[in-house]
């Protein structure tokens, strides 16, 4: 099968730090990916050239068999099947939580404000938010906050879904409310990428573990095969920390 999502050869620098160097990647539909690694390894970069929100200087990205570097794909239309989920949520401060969850669909893919607000609320409602759907965004709380972009995400009907550290801005307290929406979309078989420091999810979640250090891919694997047994010395003192949590 065709993988969703191919990565080859990406090269990333900003000035004259190199921040990916030579990515190769696949992602299957219906996959769960989880990327982890230290702070700086190139993480949320790779994850930000995936839409180009970050334009690469080499290499390719295949989204469905067409390759989103190249200046004759219909960017555009290819972006509105990959939902990106921020670290900061990204709302509209000035629109409630139904208008950011519609504004995409309407304006974008030109669907009528009633179906727009019926997705919208299926999707409110799936994320918890059933009882905030009129609320002004700015009153939300940080969990809250995210299960709406969550949601938003979701409104435009994405093939993929990207998150870049979705629970690192919130209070530890609340970071479960993120990550039970996430295990949700996992279940259901949505084809996911997130960049994560939360190890226990990605041990739990995932399909597939792909750990990364100074730009490249160290090491990746099943979550048992890179917890249970990393093979590089550098995945194994990352991993170490957790690890010996999990031991006591």
């Amino acid at each position: 099968m065709e993988p969703i999502l191919s990565i080859r050869g990406l090269e990333k620098s900003f000035g004259d730090l190199k921040v990916l160097k030579g990515i190769d990647l696949d992602v299957q539909r219906g996959e769960v990916v989880c990327i982890i690694g230290a702070s700086g390894s190139g993480k949320s970069t790779l994850l930000r050239c995936l839409n180009l929100l970050e334009e690469p200087e080499s290499g390719q990205i295949l989204f469905n068999g067409e390759d989103l570097t190249d200046i004759d794909t219909d960017l555009d239309g290819l972006r509105q099947k990959i939902g990106m989920v921020f670290q900061s949520f990204n709302l509209f401060n000035n629109k409630n939580v139904l208008d950011n969850c519609t504004l995409a669909p309407m304006s974008v893919r030109r669907i009528p404000r009633q179906q727009a607000e019926e997705t919208a609320i299926r999707h409110l409602e799936a994320v918890g938010l059933k009882d905030f759907i009129r609320a002004d965004s700015r009153r939300l709380s940080g969990g809250q906050k995210q299960r709406v972009a969550i949601a938003r995400a979701l409104c435009m009907e994405p093939e993929i879904m990207l998150f870049d550290e979705p629970t690192s801005a919130l209070d530890p307290e609340i970071v479960g409310e993120v990550l039970d929406v996430m295990r949700n979309l996992a279940r259901q078989g949505m084809t996911m990428v997130v960049v994560t420091h939360e190890m226990a999810f990605a041990r739990e979640v995932s399909d597939r573990i792909v750990f990364m250090d100074q730009g490249v891919i160290l090491e990746q694997g099943t979550p048992a095969e890179v917890f249970g047994n990393p093979k590089e010395a550098r995945t194994r003192e990352f991993l170490s920390r957790y690890l010996e949590d999990k031991a006591l």
